[in-house]
């Protein structure tokens, strides 16, 4: 018998569960980003924040968490998909789909004109997925600055700027 799932805003009980989730999907992006970010887990202080500010979603099978979709407000107040992860023994179910989903449809609610993320350019699950979701890529010439602050930080970290892309949603796209 297949799992049910549903999406629902986080719960304090889910956050132990969401950085198993972060590293067993990082490994999918093995090819892509290298191992230091791979191993990389947010910290239980920023989850919490999100799930405060109503910015954490989780992928329940029964009361299980099994995916998350995180969003920050960048210093604008813009907000940002910074992670989406469905754990792999639960993935192609629609659940990256329903959760990015229920993340525009709050941008949409809270009258976000826009949603942003960062997702890599050449992995055929990542800027396609975003894409088909009414996503479309940004040029560098048209970053604001904090999103180009934001490029720069993961280059930092040890990504590509060349192997990423920016993207954004628009709530009037959605119409």
């Amino acid at each position: 018998m297949r799992p049910t799932y549903r999406i629902s805003a986080a719960r304090s009980q889910d956050l132990p569960f969401l950085p198993v989730i972060q590293l067993a999907a990082s490994a999918l992006l093995a090819p892509y980003a290298p191992e230091s970010v791979l191993s990389e887990t947010t910290s239980e202080r920023r989850f919490r924040e999100a799930l405060q500010g109503g910015r954490l979603w989780v992928a329940l099978t029964g009361e299980t968490p099994v995916g998350f979709a995180h969003v920050e407000l960048l210093p604008s107040g813009l907000p940002h998909l910074e992670e989406l992860g469905v754990h792999p023994s639960h993935g192609r179910q629609g659940l990256g789909t329903r959760l990015v989903t229920a993340v525009c449809d709050w941008a949409d609610r809270q009258r976000y004109a826009e949603l942003t993320l960062t997702t890599f350019r050449d992995a055929p699950f990542n800027m396609p997925f975003y894409a088909r979701l009414g996503f479309k890529e940004l040029s560098p010439a048209d970053l604001r600055a904090e999103l180009s602050r934001l490029v720069e930080a993961e280059a930092e970290r040890g990504l590509d700027p060349a192997r990423r892309v920016v993207m954004r949603w628009e709530r009037a796209a959605r119409a």
